[in-house]
């Protein structure tokens, strides 16, 4: 089997960050990720720089990034001026974004939940042949509704099946292993976005691979968390992942020493530990330095 891993730790990751990393530290970021052999990267989102001042120049973080063969660099886009600022920055994939309640819309894009999927469906309309994803948010769990109900996030599902790829985010790190697997096999989900706010995050994976899922999201460094979920950790650790699925027999395609670098990197950039356990314990067995 083989997957493919989205890295999603200069988006969803540094927008959580407290302090904004400058468009080249961020530029860099994705540079060392794609160096690493992730085949695909969320880099930056097209949003207000006031609103989500982390994410500000997007802009300038596409035009550093060195471009590679092989590797597609994603934008995050949520209306339809973000897909104006998408197109003009010349990406190769646009992620759609909504959440499966009313709630989570409305905190989180002012928006109920027609009107946020109305908007998606804007989107992919103008995005035409362009590559895309549509990231169901709160498939699981909502901070404000509690458990969502498998049936609503089947429809939202089959009104993008065949048109998006479709993911299905684990958005405060509630669902366990069985319900990730029913959930994608009940709406044939291409992929899985997992947290690990409940140590569950990396069976939950496994889980949505045996479902039927063939992408998997994962943050740098298990960088990011949730905004409106207290207490909140951080993504699925990318390097993590790697590890468990490689040592499962999936591939990856991903260079597991220039990942923990990278997370080695990006701790003396951020001042802090960072939520993954392989960039600190080492790969197994360890590499042999003649």
């Amino acid at each position: 089997m083989r997957v493919t891993l989205c890295d999603v730790g200069p988006r969803d990751g540094l927008q959580n960050e407290a302090e904004a990393l400058p468009p080249g530290t961020r530029a860099e970021l994705v540079d060392r990720l794609a160096a690493a052999g992730l085949p695909r990267i969320e880099a930056v989102s097209f949003v207000r720089d006031d609103r989500v001042p982390q994410m500000a120049g997007a802009e300038e973080v596409v035009a550093r990034v060195e471009r590679r063969p092989g590797v597609e660099l994603v934008g995050l886009v949520l209306n339809v001026r973000g897909w104006e600022r998408f197109r003009a920055a010349g990406l190769d994939r646009v992620n759609v974004t909504f959440a499966a309640t009313e709630g989570f819309n409305r905190a989180n894009g002012n928006a109920s939940l027609d009107e946020a999927v109305a908007r998606a469906e804007a989107i992919l309309e103008a995005a035409g042949g362009t590559p895309a994803t549509v990231t169901i948010s709160c498939s699981f769990g909502c901070p404000f509704e509690g458990p969502v109900d498998p049936g609503v996030v089947a429809e939202l599902a089959a009104r993008f099946a065949g048109r998006a790829e479709v993911v299905l985010a684990d958005t405060i790190g509630v669902a366990t292993p069985s319900a990730v697997r029913a959930l994608v096999e009940r709406t044939d989900a291409d992929g899985f976005h997992g947290h690990n706010t409940r140590n569950t995050g990396y069976a939950s994976c496994l889980a949505a691979l045996e479902g039927g899922a063939r992408q998997l999201d994962a943050s740098v460094g298990g960088l990011g968390g949730c905004p409106y979920a207290p207490r909140a950790t951080g993504n699925v650790a990318t390097e993590d992942l790697v590890y468990l699925l490689e040592g499962e027999g999936v591939e990856t395609g991903v260079d597991l020493d220039a990942l923990v670098a990278t997370s080695q990197w990006l701790e003396g950039v951020l001042g802090r530990p960072l939520e993954g356990y392989v960039y600190r314990a080492g790969p197994w067995p360890p590499r042999r330095i003649a």
